[in-house]
């Protein structure tokens, strides 16, 4: 296979062209940014930012029109089909559907495309996924790090739904938004017990569109409603800071998944900060759900220099490695690594890497252990396949699937610490660059990590 092609963290959809479809090999990686708890299972099966393997890119064809339309090439049950299933039958119930069912006239087109979710659902694997057209839309819009919004990362803190943070020159900041506003109602809903996905789902929409806030800030004696104009949000997947810890100067860098922008944006930030001769490096792939396998094993090379980064197995026994580049331009910084819960896919990989060559310390908590490969085929028609084929392994031959990257240290953030701003997690990460033979904290009764209703959240 050949790995030397455009680099597609959170990969766009792109169709192959006409006539057939090409796979894209997905490492998937999953969405939501802090898949903790139960809710990861919930998001990783709709939108886990994945990574993954590109056979090659064309234009997007336009998408199906859904309301319309009709099935063609109704023949007969491809030679592969059981002997004992009448394909028939499929023809009848499918006729039985659109003449009896007393709620719903679908059309062809969405029998069609509910057919073939109910095949790949059949498999009982969560990331093996049919979209039709409008979301492989959707899914590529993630995807690329796009979406139509207001720009503003929120989250759930002491119950309320809360500014995080206004992302720069977006429309959530000219509206005025500052971290910390409360916000009580969206359009008229009450935000009162709402999941941090269900506010996303409400402030997110089409671009041009208004989107009303009622928002309560600090000081204030009364709430305000802001009306907010949405837009094409662009979220960069890399951000990186120098923190001054007593006489020494540290890097952090921050990758939130690993999508189109990521390897430049990585590449960039490394050549700053080798610039300013830092003491050493935090690496934060916390609730990072992952994204091209490619960008993974470049971030990962910056500190192993040409050898295996990823292992792949098939399920016919063959494999394949993927081995660095060897840029490795810092491999003499002493590095911690910070994963959670949320770290899946291709951060496990980079992760795992690291761990596995004695490159980095990792800290933090056991990653959710998201590794199976995933080929990914989109049609002519904008609807797309992700499809379950092969398992990853760090260099070592240790498994991800499911048994993940276990932490040198573990050190756990709790919602506690969340509500008031503290991150031990960094703080463990930045004495152990400073202090590299201090014991580590005690952890404290009853730790537990934060779940979702406390957790750092999504852009808007």
């Amino acid at each position: 296979m050949d790995t030397n092609l455009p680099i597609e963290p959170n990969p766009p959809l792109q169709t192959p062209p006409p006539p057939a479809a090409r796979p894209r090999r997905m490492r998937d990686a999953i969405k939501a940014y802090y898949l903790l708890g139960g809710l990861i299972a919930a998001l990783v099966t709709a939108s886990f930012f994945v990574g993954y393997y590109s056979r090659g890119t064309a234009p997007r064809p336009e998408p199906a029109m859904q309301c319309e339309g009709r099935v063609i090439a109704k023949g007969e049950a491809p030679p592969f089909a059981l002997k004992d299933v009448d394909f028939a039958d499929f023809w009848k119930i499918w006729q039985t559907v659109k003449d009896k069912h007393v709620a719903h006239k679908a059309t062809d087109v969405e029998l069609f495309y509910g057919a073939i979710e109910g095949m790949v659902g059949a498999l009982k694997d969560p990331y093996s996924v049919f979209f039709d057209p409008d979301i492989a839309q959707k899914f590529a819009d993630e995807l690329n790090g796009t979406f139509d919004g207001i720009g503003a990362e929120i989250g759930i803190k002491k119950d309320r739904l809360t500014i995080i943070a206004p992302l720069p020159d977006t429309p959530a900041a000219k509206a005025g938004l500052k971290a910390g506003d409360k916000v009580l109602a969206i359009d008229g809903v009450d935000t009162t017990g709402m999941f941090v996905d269900d506010a996303v789902s409400r402030i997110r929409g089409p671009k041009g569109t208004k989107v009303k806030l009622l928002v309560m800030r600090d000081g204030w004696t009364e709430a305000k409603e802001m009306s907010i104009v949405r837009n094409t949000i662009v979220v960069e997947s890399v951000k990186w800071k120098m923190t001054p810890v007593g006489k020494k100067r540290i890097a952090v860098i921050t990758i939130s998944r690993f999508n189109e922008d990521t390897a430049a944006g990585f590449s960039q930030a490394v050549r700053s900060i080798l610039l300013e001769s830092p003491d050493g490096l935090v690496l934060d792939l916390r609730n990072n759900p992952g994204g091209f396998l490619e960008t993974a094993v470049q971030v990962a090379g910056e500190w192993v220099p040409h050898d295996v980064i990823v292992k792949e197995k098939m399920a016919d026994g063959t494999s394949q490695d993927y081995n660095s580049d060897g840029n490795s331009r810092l491999v003499d910084v002493p590095t911690v690594v910070l994963v959670n819960g949320g770290s899946a896919s291709a951060s496990e990989i980079v992760a795992g890497a690291l761990k596995d060559y004695g490159k980095a310390k990792i800290v933090g908590e056991q990653t959710y252990g998201k590794g199976s490969v995933q080929d990914y085929t989109q049609f002519n028609d904008g609807s797309a396949l992700k499809l379950t084929v092969a398992l990853w392994y760090t260099p070592k031959g240790n498994s991800i699937d499911k048994d993940g990257i276990a932490p040198d240290e573990k050190v756990v953030n709790t919602p506690e610490d969340f509500n008031e701003d503290k991150d031990p997690q960094l703080d463990r990460a930045l004495q152990l660059i400073v202090d590299p033979g201090s014991p580590p904290p005690a952890a404290k009764a009853g730790d537990k990590p934060a779940n979702e209703t406390d957790s750092p959240a999504k852009p808007k």
